[in-house]
């Protein structure tokens, strides 16, 4: 028998007794995504080519991943990590300073397991460093010019393996800057090492540390943040510290000076989480508002300006956020319907939305129903990435 298949296919197909499915039946993708710049291998997809829309990481389910943390600072040493629910850790992308910690400075464009980690329950990236939390321990590898390692090592050696951060425990947070970091740990205290230029360590000097220092008048902390060369916590009380580079009124006090020890983040209230990209942050707050304050060159704020803030001020499109997170100049935001919104600059395609046009305001990367519940940034590069 011959069908005259004039009603189209899949009228054609019913007539055959075949049954069609509509593409919103279909199930959803179930890898982990990035898009963006990817000369160094960074979205870990095997190619160095950039993305404009988003692409899958090779092998990295959604499912597996409990955190990602996205590094770098250039063309070459940008990089990805991500832990799993099993404990383990993979790297991909750039490996100048063996920040993949696979025993070698070769890079990689796909995530395999960084060397002998186990049980890992955090992870974060600097420019071409890492870090890993086990046992509420330190672990760091990576490069190490400014003690940013917290070794205790003073010939600035890099390391392809992970090696301990000196005279910590009881750690259950690690964030990384441009070359220096910060733990929270259990007792609410913060901890940092590293660089120091701008007071970033919030120890009261600019001198560079190679071992953790307490960060003096922060107690009762409950998270913390960091930029390239700026550190925020966020107390118990809803107070925002911030300490270091100043220059684009990323300290959030009114003001463009760096400082070296804690002052309060001004005009914020309820605060239930902060986030910070390259020289900006944000804070969304108990009623699920947004807040943003510092560099907007980009529109890296998402207030529809192009204007530095040296306070909070609202980001009005934005509600429902689950998670933010910031780059060199661009943002991701992923809500509670799955869809996650970028915004800022555009140029290597790090917004996602098929485009290298920026936007002061957030386009779609990717639409309500993704299954995507948290996002990533090379808090100082391009790349961008969903989970």
């Amino acid at each position: 028998m011959t069908y005259a298949c004039i009603r189209g296919v899949a009228a054609c197909l019913a007539l055959l007794g075949l049954a069609v499915s509509p593409a919103h039946a279909e199930p959803r993708d179930p890898w982990a995504r990035a898009w963006g710049l990817n000369t160094a291998g960074q979205l870990g997809n095997g190619t160095t080519l950039n993305q404009q829309t988003p692409s899958s990481v090779q092998g990295l389910a959604r499912s597996d991943v409990r955190e990602f943390a996205a590094g770098g600072g250039n063309n070459v040493n940008s990089f990805g990590l991500a832990l799993l629910h099993d404990g383990t850790v993979q790297a991909w992308g750039g490996n100048s300073n063996g920040q993949l910690g696979n025993g070698t400075t070769t890079g990689q464009g796909f995530p395999a397991a960084v060397a002998g980690l186990s049980d890992v329950s955090r992870v974060a990236a600097g420019v071409h460093f890492a870090f890993a939390v086990r046992g509420g321990r330190v672990l760091a590898w990576g490069d190490n010019a400014f003690g940013q390692l917290g070794n205790g090592a003073t010939d600035s050696a890099a390391t392809t393996r992970p090696v301990s951060v000196q005279s910590l425990d009881k750690v259950k947070d690690i964030a990384a800057g441009c070359y220096h970091a910060a733990a929270l740990r259990e007792d609410g205290t913060v901890w940092t090492w590293g660089r120091n230029t701008d007071g970033q360590l919030g120890t009261g000097s600019t001198a560079d540390r190679n071992t953790p220092k307490k960060v003096p008048g922060v107690v009762d902390a409950v998270a913390i943040a960091i930029g390239c060369y700026h550190t925020l916590a966020l107390t118990a009380d809803g107070t925002v510290k911030a300490w270091g580079r100043g220059t684009y009124g990323q300290l959030g006090n009114d003001d463009t000076d760096s400082s070296p020890s804690p002052v309060d983040v001004k005009h914020l209230d309820g605060v239930a989480r902060i986030y910070s990209g390259s020289y900006h942050n944000f804070a969304v707050l108990d009623d699920g508002s947004v807040r943003a304050w510092g560099w907007n060159a980009g529109g890296q704020l998402g207030d529809g300006t192009a204007v530095n803030r040296t306070t909070p001020v609202p980001a009005p499109a934005l509600s429902g956020v689950q998670e933010l997170a910031g780059g060199w100049k661009h943002t991701l935001a992923v809500l509670d319907d799955g869809s996650v919104l970028a915004w800022g600059d555009n140029s290597s395609g790090q917004l996602g939305d098929g485009t290298t046009t920026s936007s002061l305001t957030p386009v779609v990367a990717l639409p309500p129903g993704s299954g995507t519940t948290r996002v990533a940034a090379s808090t100082v590069w391009q790349s961008s990435y969903a989970y």
